[in-house]
Parts: structure tokens; sequence; C-alpha cells
């Protein structure tokens, strides 16, 4: 029997969809939410997910901004690529580029912010002229820029053998074994590895449904980059303002990326640490993560409306220099 889905966590009809293709030729699916004119937020989802999983967060930002949010390559309504090589960092930022062409107008720049695959593609475009004047400041959201599976924190303390839990964190990584339907037991292991253990049944249940909907084929190969990914050269070159955002209970990219990514930003405006919360911040705290995006919007977009975000976020002009960590309050 499914859990009900908070109405917080259904999908919003957008004002304007498009069809982006990007360098290769694979179609994006893009979504635009929100007031047309209004100061431009770029979200960026992550592996396993799609445009639903921006739904809270979007309900929080709707209200001031223009929200365009796109699905990867191979996710939700984007094409699914024909071959392995197709899958990759360049892919990704090509694919973020293609999008920044089409939905910011020339001379025009927005706030970009990306979760985990998101966040990774944000910083394998750093450098990218076409995207860097495109980009008035960026927030990274639960990802890191490498090392990934040696920092996974999924399997138990009892494994204490180094090369059997790199050996068994691949292989979770990189499974091709069909989720199915969702169900008690998926929802158990979902909350377990990719959320906080104060995460309510409506939030675990919206995850299942998203990452359940993956293609299998789609999460593996998307897999196989993961496994091998290191976007620090990217990151280096990422100039604009960037805020960072991970829960201390996140498994999958657990806090000391996100320390790494704020160590080698060349403009880092600030951490913020979630208690407790796991890999899914934006859908386990939507509050904090629509706030920490007007933050940086209301100090970095020209235009940007004044006041507090409707989660109640900090003013405009509040965006701080310091890189000193905020952990916000539950």
């Amino acid at each position: 029997m499914s859990a009900r889905l908070p109405e917080d966590y259904e999908p919003q009809l957008p004002v304007e969809e498009l069809s982006v293709r990007s360098a290769d030729g694979i179609r994006l699916h893009v979504e635009v939410h929100g007031r047309p004119g209004a100061p431009t937020v770029v979200l960026a989802h992550g592996w396993t997910c799609s445009t639903v999983f921006w739904a809270p967060v979007i309900r929080r930002l709707s209200d001031r901004y223009r929200v365009v949010a796109y699905d990867q390559r191979g996710h939700g309504n984007s094409e699914i690529p024909p071959s392995r090589a197709r899958y990759s960092t360049r892919a990704l930022a090509e694919d973020l580029s293609a999008v920044l062409a089409r939905t910011v107008p020339a001379g025009e720049r927005a706030v970009l912010a990306g979760h985990s695959m998101g966040g990774m593609t944000i910083m394998a475009a750093g450098g990218r002229p076409e995207v860097a004047d495109r980009t008035a400041a960026a927030v990274l959201i639960s990802t890191g820029p490498g090392d990934l599976v040696a920092e996974l924190t999924v399997l138990p303390p009892a494994v204490r053998l180094r090369g059997l839990r790199r050996f068994l964190r691949r292989q979770l990584l990189r499974s091709r074994m069909p989720l199915g339907p969702v169900s008690p037991v998926s929802r158990m292991a979902l909350k377990y590895a990719t959320m906080g253990p104060g995460s309510s049944a409506g939030q675990v249940e919206a995850t299942a449904r998203i990452v359940h909907a993956c293609p299998t084929a789609v999460r593996a190969n998307w897999a196989a980059v993961l496994d091998r990914l290191d976007v620090h050269a990217g990151l280096a070159r990422l100039a604009a303002p960037t805020a960072v955002v991970v829960g201390t209970g996140d498994r999958l990219t657990p806090p000391v990326h996100a320390h790494r990514i704020v160590a080698e930003l060349q403009d880092p405006q600030g951490l913020l640490l979630l208690p407790g919360v796991g890999h899914m911040s934006p859908l386990e705290r939507p509050d904090e993560v629509a706030a920490e995006i007007h933050r940086m919007a209301a100090a970095y977009l020209a235009a940007a409306p004044a006041g507090a975000a409707s989660a109640g976020g900090a003013p405009a002009g509040a965006a701080s220099a310091s890189v000193d960590e905020r952990t916000a309050v539950a």
C-alpha cells in the first residue's frame, strides 16, 4: 500500500514547456514555472531523478522568480541516449549550456542550482564562457567533485576491509537490477540510503516514486560516469559566487565533499549544514534549500525582488562573503 503523497510534492503545471537540442542532438525536456519576465533561477536535478524532484522548491520560488527546470538526458521526459558514449560529464555540461542558451537571453544571467549530479553538472561546466556569461551565482546542493565511491557511507561500519567496502560500494552504485514497483522494502532501503531518519512517510514516498521511474539502463550508465567522476578542474574554474548546501546525514555525498568544494571555489559564499538531513535535501528540507537559492538570487541578480523568500529566507542583499559554516535550525 502506497503512502499518501503530500500536496507539496505534487508536480506543478509549468507555464511553458520547451524541447531543447543539446550539442550531440539529444532532446531535453525543459519546463518554465513562475513569473514570466522575473529574474531566472535554473534547477538541475540529480541521478535517477527528474523535474518532479524540484516540486516543493519550485512552489517556494515561483511567486517571485521565473524558474527553469529540465530533465537530465535519459531522465523524465528527456531523450534516452542511444549509446553509453553519450553519457559523460562533458554531455552534462553541454546539456546545461543548451538549456541556458534557450532560456536565458543573451546579456541576462540566472542563478544556477544543482542537486547531486545537477551540482556536478554545474561544476563540469565551470569555465565554459557560454555558461559563465549567463550565470550570476550558483548553489551546489548535496554533491561532490570526485571520489564518490571512496566516500560513500551507505555500508555499515561492520564491513571493515577497505577493498571489500570499495567493491561492495561500486556494485551498489552500478547495479543493473530493476527496482520494480515501489514496495515497503524499497521505501525502507531508499530512506536508509538517501534520506535522514526524520524524513516523513510522504517524503519517502515522493522519493521512491521519482527514483523508481528512472529506467534501469539509464541509472546504470550514469552510475558508471559517477564511479569515475572528476570535475575538480571545472570546479576550480567556476568563477561565479557559489553557496554550498549539505545534510549532515548524507550517505551518498557526505559533508567531506562540501568542505572540499568550498576549499576549491574561487568565490565561496558559505556552507549551509542541514542537521540530520540525508542526500535528498531539497525534498527533505525545501524551506531551507529554497531560502538559500533566494539568498543568492537576491544578492546577485540585478532585478531580484526585495524581501524574504516565502519560505522565510534571508532578506535581499544578505549574502555573506564569509565561508563560515551555517547550521539550519530544524
